[in-house]
């Protein structure tokens, strides 16, 4: 039961490490620093002073970095690979004592989500950031801040609910990806007949 309750916290703290690797960290080490919940005895790791202040750190500066345009978007790039390998470590940890075999199977599965919402996360900021205005940045930043903050302690407290409603998430995720992608492949087909019908047409 102990594991299948890990594996019930691994996918939503994955999801939220692709969006704020360093809040999800703090969040979950402070819960259990705290005694805010009881977590199972692999959470020490996250509880310990020394990595919640680190991921506190951390945060701050990400806070600051994330509400200023083209400045989000460069931090964006660095942590490519920093949280989807965030996201798989969290995601082991989270698991705790298991077969080699697994913790790899869980490493994939966690670097993969938060690769996927670190992608979701990256592409809408690109698209914000062509506004001119910066209100529009800030508000999708601090949405983002409160959204991983409330993923990570509603996983502490109902793993099953948070994994439930992560993977319903990723599933939207994973759709509105699929047709985006699809709508492109239409029109880059397309853009060739037009460009030979316009030819076609010129005197």
């Amino acid at each position: 039961m102990a594991v299948l309750i890990a594996l019930g916290r691994m996918v939503p703290f994955a999801f939220a490490s692709g969006v704020n690797l360093y809040a999800t960290i703090a969040v979950a080490g402070l819960c259990a620093r705290l005694g805010l919940v009881t977590l199972p005895e692999q959470f020490r790791v996250f509880s310990h002073g020394a990595v919640i202040a680190i991921a506190l750190t951390m945060y701050l500066v990400e806070f600051i970095a994330d509400k200023v345009p083209w400045v989000d978007t460069a931090w964006d790039a660095v942590h490519t690979v920093i949280r989807p390998l965030g996201g798989a470590l969290v995601a082991v940890v989270a698991l705790g004592a298991a077969a080699p075999a697994t913790q790899t199977i869980v490493a994939l599965v966690g670097g993969s989500v938060a690769l996927t919402t670190h992608l979701t996360k990256a592409g809408t900021r690109a698209v914000v950031n062509a506004s001119p205005e910066p209100f529009s940045n800030w508000t999708l930043s601090l949405a983002e801040d409160l959204f991983v903050v409330a993923l990570t302690w509603f996983a502490t407290q109902h793993p099953w609910l948070a994994a439930a409603a992560t993977m319903v998430l990723l599933a939207g995720i994973v759709t509105a990806g699929s047709f985006l992608f699809n709508a492109a492949r239409r029109r880059l087909r397309a853009r060739p007949w037009r460009q030979r019908t316009g030819a076609a047409g010129a005197p």
